[in-house]
Formats: C-alpha cells, structure tokens, sequence
C-alpha cells in the first residue's frame, strides 16, 4: 500500500509534493517527493538549496491506522498546504468526500470536466482508479519495494525485481499480442510500452550473458504470469486490460521515480533501467491521458457486471503484485539468514 500511495503521488502529482514541502518548513523547496507512510505522518524527500533532507509532515486529522485513511489525509495535507501558500486547491479536492479525491492528473482533468458535468457519472478510468486505491495489501514483508524507493535496497534487490519482470512482462506481452487486432484491446498496447527486449538488455547488463540460467520466478510471480495465460485462452479482452493497465501505468508514473533512484543509488545509466525509457512513446503524460480515453471508451460497452469482473480483477492485479513484493523479501531474508 505505501508503495502504491508513493507510487501515485510522485508519478501523478508531483507538484502537490512540492507544495507540501513548501508549506510545511521548506518554502525554498525545488524538488520533493514522497517516500514513506508512518501512522503520525508522511514522509517526503525535499531538497533545497542546503541539500536534501527526509521531512516527516503530520497527519492533519491525528494518527490513523487504517489503510483508506491514507488517502483522506494525503487530500487534507495537500488542502492545507494550498490555503497556506494561497493557492487555489484543484476542484477535485474540494469535495468532503474520501473517494476519488486525488485520481485525476493534468490535461486529463480538464478533458473528463464536461463529461462529469453532463452525465454526473465518473469516467470509468476514474473508477479503475479508485477502486482500486484501498485494496493494495499492506503487509510488514512488503517493504521491498519500499526499500528501493527509499534508497535503501541493494544492487541485488533491484536485479531480483528486473527478472521477475522477465517472468511477468513475457505473459502480458505474449497475451497482449494475441489480441493486437482486437479493435477493443489494440487502443491500449502500443508497440512504444513493449518491454521485453529492454528487459533482456537490462539482465545482460546486470548479470551476464548467461543471465536466463541464473534467474527464477518466486511463487507469486508465477501465479501472477499464470493468471495472465489463464485470461488470454479465455479471451477476456476487459480482465487483460486489468492487468496491462496495473502494470503499464505503474511503470509510467510510478516506475520513473524508481529509475531515477536506482539510477542515482547504483551509478546505472541507460543500462540497467533501459526497462523505465518509453522515450518512444513521447509524452508521458499525453500518453497516460490518451490511455485513460480508451479505458473510458472500453468501459462505456461494458454492462454492470462486466465492470464489476473487470475492477475485480484490477484489485487482484495489485494483489499479485504485492504478493511478489513478499515472496521477494522473504527470499532476501533467507539469504541474509
């Protein structure tokens, strides 16, 4: 879950990070970025003008303690922090209501602003999102991810994450291309997200030619993999968006943090993380909009059911995704036992 809140927040809404950080103790601020989740608190790296430096922001409302109170108070720093600086809060903020608040990012909002007003319903994208905001598991063996984003995983850490990617990304992109000439699926993949051939260029890199014998999927990787063969014979176009989308638009929002702090910690330059370039895709955040059109569109022929089944399967998307998190740590501390 907190790599998921992190993962959203830098990917998504960096400038409210700067704004946190400008508002509570660091006016001076050019650069922050969320890093951590305390019960008291959230954690930001700021960096100034003297260095950069962890800042712990408190909570507005008080200590919380349960996962969807995140959200809650992330909105209410984000509030105070425009009040204080004088600066207009986005509309989105300033509903009282816990959902939804912090799910739309840039041109984005402005493109889905009349749709909402017309029709008083939420763009589907918007409820992809949020459905799935509070049902990343939290677990006290799923701080490896964690760790990397706080600078705190090893070399090896961050090698194990690249090949279970090799495992994860071989299934979605072998089912994806089994429904390229799908009119429903083709809006999604373009061939600028592919990443295997960055994938295998990153393992050769940081392992060695012979990296295909040296590696191994932990059991949630390989159950994730299989869930995604499973979807594409049963040629569910809506249940492989689920998980194209969980991964994809991670790695384009909250997949570039990860490579800038890889990148710094480790000395990598493109090789190494070629897997975070989608340089050919251009803008990212055009990108994103446009891919977030086509989730609207595909939910639009989707019946109550079928979005149901769908935001089903998106949750158990960040469920597997999480369940590797741990199968990874374990392994880490099996090592390190």
């Amino acid at each position: 879950m907190i790599a998921a809140v992190t993962g959203h927040m830098n990917g998504d809404h960096p400038e409210d990070n700067l704004l946190i950080a400008r508002a509570f103790g660091y006016p001076d601020a050019v650069s922050s970025r969320m890093v951590g989740v305390t019960g008291e608190a959230g954690v930001w790296l700021v960096a100034d003008a003297s260095g950069e430096r962890e800042v712990s922001v408190p909570w507005p409302g008080g200590a919380i303690s349960e996962r969807p109170e995140i959200r809650r108070e992330v909105v209410a720093l984000y509030r105070s922090a425009c009040e204080k600086l004088g600066v207009p809060a986005r509309e989105e903020h300033g509903s009282a209501s816990p959902h939804g608040a912090h799910h739309h990012g840039g041109a984005q909002r402005g493109r889905h602003a009349a749709g909402d007003a017309e029709s008083g319903e939420k763009p589907f994208s918007t409820v992809v999102r949020e459905s799935s905001w509070s049902d990343h598991s939290d677990s006290e063996g799923a701080t490896f991810m964690e760790d990397i984003m706080r600078g705190k995983g090893s070399l090896q850490d961050y090698i194990d994450l690249v090949a279970q990617h090799f495992y994860m990304y071989e299934a979605l992109e072998e089912s994806s291309d089994r429904f390229a000439a799908d009119p429903a699926f083709a809006p999604f993949h373009s061939r600028g997200l592919v990443r295997m051939p960055a994938i295998e260029a990153d393992l050769a890199h940081l392992i060695g030619d012979d990296w295909r014998e040296r590696i191994e999927a932990v059991p949630a990787t390989a159950a994730y993999a299989a869930r995604i063969r499973e979807i594409a014979e049963e040629g569910w176009v809506a249940g492989l968006v689920a998980h194209h989308y969980t991964r994809y638009l991670g790695d384009l929002s909250g997949g570039q943090m990860i490579a800038k702090r890889v990148a710094k910690q480790h000395g990598l330059d493109r090789e190494g993380i070629a897997f975070y370039d989608f340089s050919e895709l251009g803008s990212l955040v055009d990108f994103k909009n446009e891919y977030r059109v086509a989730l609207d569109a595909l939910g639009a022929g989707l019946d109550d059911e079928e979005r149901a089944r769908m935001l089903d399967e998106v949750r158990a998307a960040y469920a597997f995704n999480t369940a590797v998190f741990i199968d990874l740590g374990k392994a880490r501390d099996a090592v390190a036992a």
